[in-house]
């Protein structure tokens, strides 16, 4: 969805191009309106009142934009709170060719000495139109950014809209330059915009919410068009038998790497490990592992995957991820396409995701207002073969136990959130096999029974942590209780660092290995506050809540309760900074190294074809130069992918995304013609 705002600095449109209505947007998201986007228009004043509220939290932002004679910003303000409840202060001033701005990375200026795009951090979807009629009066549809990088319009093709006011006709465009993966507007004929459009949710004019589920559908099959694209380019099936040569590979039996040797593919397996002076056989392609590392795929256990997240996550060495909650539509296209070959991504393994009805419902999966409905539920996903369900925050905690047991029925694993008015010990003694998130494993410690987590009070709420005494009984028999009942934990501490340790104008401490590789609005993105830390005391709170975190993880982890790595945060970059906490709570890097391959795979039930490098395994795997035993930060300069045979090189995909590669490619000596011997004459073998 679009989170960018632009400013055009040039006089390239008229302020009757700027149109004298106000709009009215409707934001849907599972099929539930979650929101809305106001414009109010008066004469060289706009004013836009943005709210969108799903899962029990969102943005809610307020605009003031002033339009010169020019039809173009000359003043914005934004202000508001962010998803997680930081406080917005934004500002955009022109006054000729000089521009000044504030936003969460702090001051800035600049003189235009050509037509320049400002990109603000936080306004609204409508936003969109300003900067969509800034570039469609370029020749070229494309303008330089400020702070950096360059917008760009591609036009797609025209469709017909029906609603309350009829028939509307609308053009496709995406909008790209700023972050990862363009934006997909849809504008009417005079430039005003109409929609913007994903595959899980759109922001439509209101009286064309009938379109949403087309318009969806849509949106994947135009995602798909450009992943498709990006496959067929990145993805080498070399139709030989690749030979991997002065490698050496990390063993999980001994938690060590190899000798160097030689690492054999053909098809979709691994063939052979051989020693490394052992001769090439004709017609083989040699790859130079130039000394590095070849580690088994990674497995990122917590994920909502999508077309992007299922590329990056593969360039990041992870070739298996579990989809902890989707639209089951959309995660099933995806599955299909990966399968397939069509488009790059990992193996998915599925959880069912189900929620409760309430007014702070997540619109995944299945929404269910009664115990009878939550068993169909579970019954539709154990006919499908998911490998677990996954029970979410507004679920009523009576229909807990029914729900355990019909999925333990049908073979399948329970995990989730601990619902609202209950406690994660009650959800262990009714059946879970594994918590979801170490702030839900922890809150029963320190709320109270009537306090309602369905909303961001489940993440302030830890800034009580610090005064909780580790060794009270409390603690004590919650702890006894995971590792009596083997029961396991996704605490996904990665986001738990980024909601208590991100600030304003810092560069978070999970992202310093990667944050000048991104593109200049992700970056920016990244240098935000979570939560509002301005009342007193409140900043050292946070901090030392996450101190408090790593400890009880510390704590499930001596008691040999299983640790789960997954992120929540999209994995890639942030799945490398997952992996890199858990030293903070006692793990050795080849203990982490080993979990996250093959423990995880072990977990899962697949350990005979996947999780280590051996013959006649699937050939799933990822080679670093350095070794990662000693340093586990290797992990984050990785220069091949292999994945059941079909090889990638990240610095080949990481630009189509703005994104600076982090190691050179390898060489690749390609297999050489093999002379096809004579047949022999009919009777050769009749002797």
């Amino acid at each position: 969805m679009i989170r960018l705002t632009a400013l055009a600095l040039a006089c390239c449109a008229s302020f009757s191009a700027f149109g004298a209505e106000s709009a009215r947007y409707t934001a849907i998201f599972g099929g539930r309106n979650v929101g809305h986007v106001f414009v109010d228009i008066d004469g060289q004043r706009a004013k836009v009142d943005y709210d969108v509220k799903n899962n029990g939290r969102g943005p809610t932002m307020a605009e003031t934009i002033v339009f010169g004679a020019d039809g173009l910003p000359v003043d914005w303000k934004i202000s508001g709170t962010t998803t997680f409840g930081s406080k917005v202060d934004e500002r955009f001033a022109r006054s000729g060719a000089r521009a000044t701005w504030k936003d969460s990375t702090g001051p800035g200026k600049a003189s235009a000495r050509e037509p320049a795009v400002y990109v603000a951090q936080s306004g609204s979807p409508w936003s969109a139109q300003i900067y969509a009629r800034a570039l469609l009066k370029r020749p070229d549809l494309s303008m330089p950014a400020l702070p950096a990088g360059t917008l760009k319009l591609q036009k797609g093709p025209t469709l017909t809209v029906q609603g309350k006011d009829g028939a509307r006709e609308v053009t496709r465009y995406e909008l790209s330059g700023i972050d990862t993966t363009p934006d997909t507007l849809l504008l009417e004929a005079d430039g005003s915009l109409f929609a913007t459009v994903s595959p899980t949710a759109i922001v439509v004019r209101e009286g064309y919410e009938g379109e949403e589920v087309r318009l969806r559908t849509l949106a994947a099959d135009w995602s798909t068009e450009r992943f498709v694209a990006i496959q067929r380019e990145a993805a080498h099936r070399y139709g030989t038998p690749v030979r991997i040569r002065n490698v050496r590979v990390f063993d999980p039996a001994t938690s060590a790497l190899t000798a160097p040797v030689t690492v054999l593919v053909n098809g979709r397996e691994i063939a052979a490990i051989e020693p490394l002076d052992s001769p090439a056989t004709p017609g083989e392609t040699t790859i130079d592992g130039a000394g590095g590392t070849l580690v088994a795929g990674m497995y990122e256990m917590h994920a909502h995957v999508g077309q992007e997240g299922a590329m990056l996550n593969l360039l990041a060495g992870v070739t298996t991820m579990r989809d902890m909650g989707n639209d089951n539509a959309v995660l099933d296209a995806l599955v299909q396409r990966i399968d397939a070959g069509e488009i790059a991504g990992p193996h998915v393994v599925r959880s069912g995701f189900i929620e409760g009805r309430s007014p702070f419902s997540a619109n995944n999966g299945f929404v269910v207002d009664s115990e009878e409905k939550a068993l169909e539920a579970v019954r539709w996903y154990g006919a499908r073969g998911f490998w677990q369900i996954k029970i979410y925050n507004s679920m009523t905690p009576a229909w807990v136990p029914a729900m355990v047991a019909e999925a333990h029925r049908l073979g399948m694993r329970v995990s989730g959130h601990v619902p609202a008015f209950a406690t994660a010990d009650q959800m262990i003694e009714a059946g879970y096999d594994e918590v979801t998130h170490i702030n839900q494993f922890v809150l029963g410690w320190v709320i109270g029974a009537g306090e309602d987590t369905r909303t961001l009070f489940r993440l302030t709420a830890l800034k009580r942590l610090p005064a909780l005494d580790l060794d009270s009984p409390k603690v004590r028999h919650t702890i006894d209780l995971m590792a009596n009942g083997k029961k396991a934990i996704d605490p996904t501490l990665g986001i738990h660092e980024a909601l208590t340790h991100n600030r304003d104008g810092q560069v978070p401490p999970g992202a310093v290995d990667y944050i000048d590789h991104l593109p200049v609005g992700t970056r920016r993105d990244a240098m935000k506050a979570w939560v509002d830390t301005s009342a007193p005391g409140d900043d050292a709170a946070y901090r030392g809540a996450f101190d408090k975190l790593i400890a009880v993880v510390k704590k499930l982890h001596e008691r040999g309760v299983f640790i789960v790595f997954g992120t929540d945060t999209g994995g890639s970059f942030t799945y490398h900074r997952e992996l890199e906490l858990y030293q903070k709570a006692g793990m050795t890097a080849p203990e982490i190294l080993k979990r996250a391959t093959f423990d995880s795979a072990r977990y899962l039930g697949e350990e005979q074809r996947a999780g280590s490098i051996a013959k006649g395994k699937r050939a799933d795997f990822f080679l670093v130069p350095g070794d990662p035993t000693t340093d586990l930060k290797a992990i984050k300069r990785i220069a091949m992918v292999v994945k059941e045979g079909v090889f990638y090189y990240p610095s080949e995909v990481y630009p189509k995304f703005g994104i600076k590669p982090f190691v050179d490619a390898l060489m690749v000596t390609p297999a050489k013609a093999v002379d096809t011997p004579p047949a022999a004459p009919a009777d050769a073998h009749m002797h």
